[in-house]
């Protein structure tokens, strides 16, 4: 066993998993594809119609939690809910929201939105449910950042600063989980058609489906990785662009993105 102890892989027996943004796109078919895979699964998200309506057509496998999660008082009582029942092994905090911005259309507002659900959203969410795990020594988070978090990219300014915050996060955190039994996986998609996406007015590369998105994500659960990037040439070009001084990246930039 290394220093990191070992890699913990989430099981439907385990107890149950936990999904933010559930109502649609990646959120919502990860948390299908895990219901498909014997998980019960609580879905939390503002439209409690579509909850309900997803959880109707689960067979029971699906439990409707609605709730925003930018209201760290509704997370703290879901996840409370969730341990009474059957014990929280699987929590993915995938809620977030995009707002194309440039320099010349920047706004507070806007601004603000993305931090308050983007970020903070998944901070309402990670407390409590990392706070069980490490009682039991035992669990996984799933934190879904985005490959906009490696470097900077047109009209992404505040969308692309929460989701680098979200990978530093993550990886500060992983220092003291994987030794205490805990895993936390850092999720990084790159486009995904969704209604999120469907703003954007250029072609999107390596566009996927949710439905793919959701079999990366769970595939990628099941094995002992720490970051889970997809898909695999897109995200690992930007990966790669970490690597240039910012005055090539920029130059490299404007090159390839106009």
């Amino acid at each position: 066993m290394s220093q990191w102890g070992r890699t913990y892989i989430p099981k439907p027996e385990d107890g149950a998993a936990w999904i933010t943004g559930a109502s649609g796109g990646i959120g919502m078919a990860t948390a299908k594809r895990l219901a498909r895979d014997g998980w019960r699964v609580y879905i939390t998200a503002r439209s409690n119609d579509k909850l309900m309506a997803m959880a109707a057509q689960s067979n029971g496998a699906m439990i409707a939690m609605p709730g925003d999660v930018t209201d760290p008082a509704r997370m703290e009582e879901i996840v409370a809910h969730i341990e009474s029942q059957e014990g929280l092994a699987l929590a993915i905090l995938n809620a977030g929201v995009y707002i194309p911005m440039t320099a010349h259309e920047f706004n507070v507002e806007d601004a603000a939105k993305h931090f308050d659900v983007n970020l903070q959203g998944v901070v309402n969410g990670l407390a409590p449910a990392m706070r069980g795990m490490i009682e039991r020594g035992t669990g996984c988070l799933g934190i879904v950042a985005s490959v906009a978090g490696y470097r900077g990219l047109p009209k992404a300014a505040a969308y692309g600063a929460t989701k680098a915050a979200l990978i530093n996060m993550a990886e500060a955190l992983a220092y003291d989980l994987h030794p205490a039994g805990v895993r936390i996986s850092l999720i990084c998609p790159g486009f995904v058609e969704t209604d999120a996406t469907s703003v954007n007015e250029f072609e999107m590369p390596f566009l996927m489906q949710p439905g793919d998105a959701a079999d990366r994500i769970v595939d990628g659960l099941a094995t002992t990785k720490f970051e889970i990037t997809f898909p695999r040439r897109f995200s690992y070009m930007l990966k790669t662009l970490r690597f240039l001084p910012a005055r090539a990246y920029l130059w490299l930039g404007r090159k390839l993105m106009g």
